[in-house]
């Protein structure tokens, strides 16, 4: 192995000082040999020098960002931030510097910064008891503070902390993007400011900023009732909100029942504050949710799952009472802890079940997250093979025929939806003047596949439901 002098050490050592934030550079993503292009978007220095790195990875989604330490940071190909706000290329200019052997990291985890197993937590400043990765939180709570304080002084209602013992109002959601006014606020809103939650059985690693109270956020924990949704910051505040708390499903009508999979029907202008901390939840697991602070115009379709303790959240989609685009749905999530078990495509199904009770079709509204133009992909093209395969021909006719109509008739959904699904799938022909549908037998094949995996299915039997017209009622 090659050892780096004294010299070179120097050298990398004025490198790293001179990092700022706006900086790109290659970066060791964590569990992971890649040395994939970041930014640095915040930097924290500790009382002995040392400092952490907040990065994003540039081109991959910002759920990986996360607090790295010098070791991690290919300075050789630094390209720092021009005032015209492009990047230049650092090349290093009369320093030369040979290629380091960085050290073996081991128990990498995210968000954290990777460390050795023998140093587990990072030294903290020598004021403070904070861990010294939430984000700044001293500095960063505090623009946050100031940045909603002046909100609320011209169109929010007061915020208030929740006490320990007493109903808690959420902190007031909003435009996520009405937060980024100003390189601070911009700093504060694309990073993660919750370490971790705790809901109910299971113990979650946020994926984004979601705007809690400053003082929750510098907590190594947020302990949130999986039945009301309320947070508290520590466990014992949350066992004497349990023995007080009287729910045990969310709140609303319950209109939908198959074995253990629940449906609630809310109200965001009958139940405000269990929709407003439902609201807060999904932010930490979706990058562009707009979080609004009146929800009066929506209703949130909460999934869960039936034991003897009650009704667990899975997860939910929202959509708007009135909507002039026919979108069925606002916002949709699916906690991680039961991602890839089939939920995801089984809330897409129930969403378009309600369409066809309300004889309607319907789409999400766009952009997608990433994660949710996978789901809907995948639903859309199984729901409409699943269609064409069960085509019989009539009377004489060799060929079953269906038009895109039918099809939008016969699923709910829309049409544009359809014709672009048919078009990835790579399914439609021009053959003589006509359009014509062809399926192959690799398609049939990975279609059954699939199919034969989603064990969960919406049964319209179960679903006790009736439509509301909105629009001829004068309040919501």
């Amino acid at each position: 192995m090659k050892m780096e002098t004294e010299e070179d050490l120097s050298s990398l050592y004025e490198l790293n000082s001179s990092l700022t934030e706006g900086c790109r550079l290659p970066c060791r993503m964590s569990g992971t040999n890649d040395w994939p292009l970041a930014e640095i978007i915040s930097i924290k220095e500790q009382s002995d020098g040392s400092r952490y790195y907040y990065v994003h990875y540039v081109d991959f989604n910002k759920r990986l960002d996360e607090w790295v330490t010098d070791e991690y940071l290919d300075t050789r190909k630094v390209q720092f931030p021009r005032k015209d706000g492009k990047d230049q290329t650092g090349t290093n200019t009369g320093v030369s510097t040979p290629k380091r052997t960085l050290p073996s990291i081991t128990n990498l985890s995210r968000p954290s910064s990777p460390v050795s197993s023998t140093t587990p937590n990072p030294p903290t400043n020598a004021n403070s008891n904070e861990n010294p990765l939430v984000n700044g939180n001293a500095v960063l709570a505090a623009a946050l503070q100031k940045r909603m304080s002046r909100k609320r002084k011209n169109t929010a209602p007061p915020d208030t902390a929740p006490s320990e013992d007493s109903e808690d109002t959420p902190p007031t959601p909003r435009q996520s993007g009405s937060m980024v006014q100003g390189h601070h606020d911009d700093v504060v809103t694309r990073m993660k400011n919750v370490q971790m939650i705790e809901l109910g059985k299971h113990r979650i690693k946020p994926w984004y900023f979601a705007p809690y109270p400053p003082e929750m956020c510098a907590m190594p924990c947020i302990f949130i009732c999986e039945f009301c949704l309320k947070y508290r910051k520590s466990r014992v505040c949350l066992e004497r909100h349990i023995a007080k708390c009287t729910l045990r499903h969310p709140p609303g009508n319950e209109i939908y029942r198959k074995h253990t999979i629940s449906f609630f029907e809310i109200d965001g202008r009958k139940n405000k504050i269990y929709a407003q901390n439902l609201c807060l939840l999904a932010k930490l697991f979706l990058d562009h949710k707009t979080l609004y602070y009146d929800t009066d115009p929506f209703l949130f379709y909460v999934m869960t799952e039936f034991d003897c303790r009650g009704f667990h959240i899975v997860g939910y989609f929202s959509k708007e009472k009135e909507s002039t685009e026919d979108y069925n749905v606002a916002c949709i999530l699916t906690l991680p802890p039961y991602q890839r078990k089939g939920y995801g495509k089984l809330l897409i199904e129930f969403s378009y079940e309600l369409s066809k009770f309300e004889g309607k079709t319907g789409s999400p509204e766009k952009p997608l997250s990433d994660l949710g133009l996978l789901s809907y992909r995948s639903y859309w093209a199984q729901r409409i093979l699943e269609i064409l395969l069960e085509q019989k021909p009539a009377g004489d006719m060799e060929k079953p025929q269906l038009t895109i109509n039918e099809i939008c008739e016969m699923t709910s959904i829309k049409k544009e939806d359809v014709i672009s699904t048919l078009q990835i799938l790579n399914l439609i022909n021009y053959y003589k003047g006509q359009y014509i549908l062809c399926i192959t037998k690799d398609i049939i094949d990975s279609h059954n596949k699939a199919m034969e995996q989603r064990k969960v299915r919406i049964d319209p039997k179960c679903l006790h439901w009736t439509p509301k017209d909105w629009s001829k009622r004068s309040k919501w």
